[in-house]
């Protein structure tokens, strides 16, 4: 099955966006998650953890800081993967001044669905885009 990602919706956070491209809700047979993250600059999400996922993150491009558990803060880089065991502790910060892009999986899929719970989290319908305006820090627009 093909997903173009102007056929998906986007959902926004103060810090970015993302677009599960596959995800057992929007692709009959699915059993993992597949999604694009965008961090924007200076930005980053609180520590959370998938009690039932695992959560492989590979960087696409920019640069940022992450944690995994109670292990030393590291730094991430275009080409590198991160393995996230389920239950466990992590978040992800942009240290960069581009967007930092990042490939997610979840396995099983489903954990996507928990996002919706996050204060501000807002969903653009499929072909719509945030937009992003300049202040002291950006805020998105739905």
């Amino acid at each position: 099955m093909h997903r173009d990602p102007n056929s998906v919706p986007t959902m926004v956070f103060d810090w970015g966006s993302i677009k599960w491209l596959v995800d057992p809700d929007g692709v009959p047979g699915a059993s993992s998650t597949l999604g694009e993250v965008i961090i924007n600059p200076d930005r980053g999400h609180d520590r959370h953890e998938h009690p039932g996922s695992d959560e492989i993150l590979y960087i696409i491009e920019g640069e940022g800081r992450q944690t995994v558990g109670d292990g030393p803060e590291f730094p991430v880089t275009a080409g590198d993967a991160v393995w996230i065991p389920r239950g466990t502790l992590h978040s992800t910060f942009n240290t960069g001044w581009r967007p930092l892009r990042i490939l997610a999986t979840y396995t099983p899929g489903g954990a996507e669905a928990a996002l919706r719970e996050v204060p501000g989290f807002v969903e653009l319908a499929p072909g719509a885009h945030p937009t992003w305006e300049m202040g002291g820090r950006d805020e998105p627009r739905g």
